[in-house]
């Protein structure tokens, strides 16, 4: 790939020669109506003489001197951003009212979180405002352009809202947009700033919400027995097999499960059967519980009666 070659955009319809290529893999590439494109080496392809002959050269569809119709209007809106060429290098940055409405408008550029205000001030019908001039070579690094408007409405009439639009150039499409500028009267790329924002009706948008997601079906919590015994061997089947860390994990499973069962389902009372043992099953039951809320007290219950122990909840 050298400065001179015929290349055609990978992701669009441009073609032009290579008129300068950097050392970090950008190029510039002149398509047909004059105007430089800054693209990278990876985004366009070489258009080998032998297609040349065998294709004939590819005929523009819009002559070099013959430009676009411009873009109509909205019916109820003309709000456009236009980039005018002054040159091949430079371009001067617009926006045009061709509405019947004067709004006030606001532009800024957009750093992630921090914006530069470019213009603010009322646009009136039939007005346009120069706000600023952008190298082309540099489009790639342009910041995304926010514009906000809000109609003035000098009669009593029906409230329209105030909308805004976000915009961040790329040059496989901005070039797709030359036109000729309203009120303007001079060839431009051309963005219609349409109004997207619109009263919502908030019944049949809880009614769409309702049809998309469904309100569940009401669970029924299962109430657990009155008392459940954690011993492990009541728990699977073959404890033999499992460590002494996965068979705590498993009872206290069990015991947080049959809890929340019990405490959803409304009851006043729930004993659980640990055993003696080493302790260490009562001990983390109780530090458990004495963490909840909804406990009014728990205490070691019925030794007797089990022959090994127990604890017995109060549910407030």
């Amino acid at each position: 790939m050298n400065i001179g070659d015929r290349v055609r955009m990978l992701h669009g319809k441009e073609e032009g020669i290579i008129r300068k290529i950097s050392s970090s893999g950008r190029i510039e590439v002149e398509i047909e109506d004059g105007f430089i494109i800054p693209a990278l080496k990876n985004e366009v392809v070489v258009i080998h003489e032998t297609e040349k002959k065998y294709f004939g050269e590819r005929e523009s569809k819009t002559p070099a001197h013959e430009i676009p119709q411009a873009i109509s209007a909205p019916k109820d809106q003309g709000l456009y951003l236009a980039f005018i060429p002054i040159n091949d290098q430079s371009l001067s940055l617009y926006l045009i009212n061709d509405s019947k409405k004067a709004y006030l408008a606001h532009v800024s550029e957009v750093f992630g979180d921090n914006h530069r205000t470019l213009m603010a001030g009322t646009l009136g019908s039939g007005e346009s405002r120069k706000f600023d001039d952008r190298l082309l070579k540099d489009m790639d690094e342009w910041p995304a352009f926010l514009l906000r408007f809000i109609p003035i409405q000098s009669k009593l009439e029906k409230a329209l809202p105030a909308f805004e639009r976000q915009m961040k150039m790329k040059a496989t499409q901005f070039f797709k947009h030359l036109s000729k500028a309203p009120l303007l009267g001079k060839n431009a790329y051309l963005f219609s700033l349409e109004q997207t924002t619109k009263e919502l009706d908030i019944r049949a948008l809880n009614q769409e919400l309702e049809n998309i997601n469904p309100k569940p079906e009401p669970v029924q919590t299962k109430r657990p027995a009155r008392s459940i015994d954690l011993h492990i061997e009541k728990l699977t089947e073959n404890p033999e097999k499992m460590s002494n860390s996965a068979m705590l994990k498993l009872q206290l499973e069990v015991f947080e499960k049959n809890l929340d069962q019990a405490i959803a389902s409304g009851m006043d009372e729930i004993t659980f059967i640990h055993g003696l043992g080493n302790g260490v099953l009562r001990k983390e039951i109780h530090r458990h519980l004495s963490q909840l809320g909804n406990i009014k007290y728990f205490q070691d219950t019925q030794k007797d009666q089990w022959g090994y122990g127990a604890t017995l909840v109060r549910i407030s």
